[in-house]
């Protein structure tokens, strides 16, 4: 059981329902758009925010439900941080999808809110301050995963609930990275790329 938790966490999280959502809707693919994830944020500008509000739903659904099961059939503290690490990766790197997902912090959120409420709320209000101050709703997200387990630590909150922020948070980071590094790399290989004369 221990082994299969996080396996279904995976398996949760890789439902791309931004990107199935906004085809049925829409008949496009949601990661044409704005930071070419399967995001809420990029879901409200293709289908509009109706169905972005239900993606949002669906998404936090993916990180709660195996979560959740894990803190009922098993209580330890590491398969709990583990299920909802993968489900965090799956909706990263969704199997369902070509390995290409979101940035999973939708997902991350309901895996908080199912060992720790105030943990949730404490999520939601870093991203909302974040939005705020930066007004990129991309970069807010990435900097609330990273920044949520240190905020939980502050907030003396050292139950289950800071090693899934901390595990999910890794995986947030670790896709940011991957995702910077390839625009960082698309970005130097055009300014190498010598300049065609006309003829």
């Amino acid at each position: 059981m221990n082994l299969l938790l996080p396996l279904l966490g995976y398996l949760l999280g890789s439902l791309p329902f931004s990107i199935w959502i906004t085809r049925l809707a829409k008949g496009v693919d949601v990661r044409d758009a704005g930071s070419g994830h399967a995001t809420t944020t990029n879901t409200i500008r293709r289908a509009g925010f109706g169905w972005g509000a239900l993606v949002l739903l669906l998404d936090i659904a993916k990180g709660f439900i195996p979560t959740l099961l894990a803190v009922r059939y098993s209580g330890e503290t590491w398969v709990v941080a583990l299920t909802a690490a993968c489900a965090v990766i799956g909706h990263c790197w969704a199997l369902f999808a070509g390995f290409r997902g979101g940035m999973g912090l939708a997902t991350t959120g309901g895996a908080l809110l199912a060992v720790n409420p105030l943990a949730f709320l404490i999520c939601f209000g870093v991203l909302l301050i974040l939005v705020l101050g930066i007004r990129h709703s991309a970069r807010a997200s990435v900097f609330t995963g990273i920044l949520i387990a240190p905020v939980l630590w502050l907030f003396n909150i050292r139950d289950a609930a800071l090693w899934v922020a901390a595990a999910a948070g890794a995986v947030i980071a670790v896709r940011f990275l991957v995702d910077w590094n390839r625009r960082y790399r698309e970005l130097w290989l055009d300014r190498e790329r010598p300049e065609k004369t006309p003829k």
